[in-house]
């Protein structure tokens, strides 16, 4: 059995479907192994414009594997404090790969989020979510820290520092309504997978190297320490395609036309 799918319902846009819904998706090594190699073959296919990550059953990903995690790689015969350490580095790295994809990431939440499920719905480019849909910052409710593979960092920029601390702090559920409203998803459907995949069918009818340095221009934005420094960047993009490409004079040639663009990213 596979414990990671991955279906192309359009060429242009692939499902990755976490898969093992007798435990809650739950973030073992096997099957995050395959889910961050799956991502990496994803993000080298040029054909894929954008992805979908989702998960099957009640859950999107209940967080660590309280029953049996497995054994992550390069962990044979060490020590606790280096098998730690290993653990952690490739839990880190799959939510690395979700950040450093290509392609835009739209997390399709079909139920609960909790710890680590949270962290993997933050590293997508965007959120939305089922009505069952609920997130929980689950560390604290554990005897732990709330902060995990980047929860801290992520959180307080998708919904500000005083909700992120209020959901860290208590280790309360949020609610897909809630989430919503707060804008951690951006919104909720009864299908949320057949959405997901027609969000990344609007993205694909866009410029490829248009949406890939939005993509970077978002991340770069949340982490640039000021305006002044971070606004040559985004001229510089905008520059490089104006100039590179007859995107542009397409976009108002079709508007003109009453017609959809047609993007070759060429000149």
């Amino acid at each position: 059995m596979s414990f990671v799918l991955v279906d192309r319902p359009d060429p242009r846009v692939a499902v990755v479907t976490l898969n093992r819904p007798e435990r809650m998706n739950a973030m073992a090594f096997d099957v995050m192994v395959p889910l961050r190699d799956a991502l990496t073959a994803l993000g080298q296919d040029n054909e894929v414009r954008a992805v979908v990550l989702t998960g099957a059953g009640k859950a999107f990903c209940s967080g660590a594997d309280q029953e049996s995690a497995g054994v992550p790689p390069g962990a044979t015969g060490v020590t606790r404090p280096t098998y730690a350490l290993r653990a952690m580095e490739m839990l880190e790295d799959v939510v690395l790969t979700v950040r450093r994809l290509h392609q835009p990431v739209v997390a399709a939440v079909n139920g609960a989020a909790i710890g680590g499920g949270l962290c993997l719905a933050l590293a997508c480019d965007l959120r939305i979510a089922a009505p069952a849909a609920y997130f929980r910052a689950a560390g604290i409710n554990n005897g732990l820290t709330a902060s995990e593979l980047g929860l801290s960092y992520l959180l307080p920029r998708a919904i500000g520092s005083t909700r992120a601390a209020d959901l860290m702090l208590t280790g309360r559920d949020l609610g897909a309504m809630e989430a919503e409203r707060i804008g951690l998803v951006s919104s909720v459907h009864d299908d949320v997978v057949a959405a997901a995949v027609e969000m990344g069918l609007r993205i694909a009818a866009f410029s490829q190297p248009g949406i890939e340095l939005t993509k970077r221009s978002l991340q770069a934005g949340i982490a640039a320490s000021s305006l002044e420094t971070y606004l040559p960047s985004e001229g510089i993009g905008q520059l490089y395609l104006r100039l590179l490409t007859s995107n542009f004079e397409e976009a108002t040639l079709a508007r003109k036309e009453g017609r959809p663009a047609k993007f070759t990213d060429d000149r």
